[in-house]
């Protein structure tokens, strides 16, 4: 399992934050060819983005980039030349609102016609930006389309405007909401994407500077399960992590829940077991394993040894 809790978005047009992201905490460094860079600048940035793979290393991190949507001109072009330049570097492509499998379908292919050209012989995975309410609806089909899914990522900005709903703070609480506002939309992507073996991804808490709005919108998509959360900063990076990586003590009694079950069914040749007042069976394993996996994939290590 490869640690995929922050996903820090690089405008691709802007060179000069390609190094800072290289040196940064992140999991995964994007470089984005749609929202962040104008339509005049779109052609340059693609150079940009594939001498920037091919310069910076990025050792320990997913690199993805983030290609215009299908529905553009200019998503063909975006794959192939990416693709072309620094495909033996990319891990993923990000393709953002997808709305239906035809999508899927398209970058799949193309996918496939690049690789075989190149003679690639590590598949590019796909990342699934859910950003409408059509997203949403397709949002299982999407994520069972293609072998290449790798997540589905919850896009809010873009589901609040095709949602029509009030204010400009997409991610933030409402105080005249009562309840979570963001709650149907997250739990939905994450049971679409955990239906098909994917990881899901939360979208970015857009007011960089004020952290702790940050923590709390990363601290709800974690309870949902989801793996991981986009940041726009580097500032954002080290509050995402935190959140996305069990705690010590939460990573010790999983180790311990392991250690007690393994005993239970292979010395003591029962299924259920008591640990410390709590019954102990194979969902506790479960659970304990996932946290372990987490654990494991940001570098932890048992506090007793």
């Amino acid at each position: 399992m490869t640690a995929h809790r922050s996903c820090l978005s690089v405008p691709g047009s802007r060179p000069r934050f390609y190094e800072k992201a290289d040196l940064s905490a992140a999991d995964m460094v994007l470089f984005d060819l749609e929202d962040s860079v104008a339509p005049a600048a779109k052609e340059e940035a693609r150079e940009q983005v594939v001498q920037g793979l091919r310069t910076h290393g990025y050792r320990g991190k997913l690199r993805g980039v983030r290609v215009n949507s299908v529905e553009t001109r200019w998503c063909a072009d975006d794959v192939r030349h990416v693709v072309e330049g620094a495909g033996d570097r990319l891990d993923c492509l990000v393709v953002p609102k997808v709305d239906d499998v035809d999508a899927v379908h398209f970058m799949h292919h193309l996918l496939n016609q690049l690789e075989w050209k190149l003679s690639l012989e590590r598949p590019i995975g796909l990342e699934l930006q859910v950003e409408s309410a059509r997203g949403m609806e397709n949002s299982a089909r999407v994520a069972a389309a293609s072998s290449r899914n790798r997540a589905l990522i919850f896009g809010p900005v873009d589901l609040a405007a095709d949602m029509r709903l009030p204010g400009f703070g997409a991610g933030e609480t409402r105080p005249d909401y009562p309840g979570d506002l963001w709650h149907f939309f997250l739990a939905r992507v994450a049971v679409a994407a955990r239906a098909s073996g994917l990881q899901a991804i939360d979208g970015p808490f857009v007011q960089v500077r004020e952290l702790e709005g940050l923590r709390e919108s990363a601290r709800r998509s974690a309870a949902l399960g989801y793996d991981g959360k986009w940041v726009l900063h580097p500032d954002q990076v080290e509050v995402v992590n935190q959140v996305f990586s069990p705690s010590q003590e939460d990573f010790d009694r999983a180790h311990r829940v392991m250690d007690a079950y393994r005993q239970a069914t292979e010395g003591e040749r029962t299924g259920a077991v008591l640990l410390g007042g709590e019954m102990i069976d194979e969902a506790s394993r479960k659970l304990a394993m996932a946290t372990l996996e987490r654990g494991q994939a940001a570098g932890m290590s048992s506090s007793s040894g």
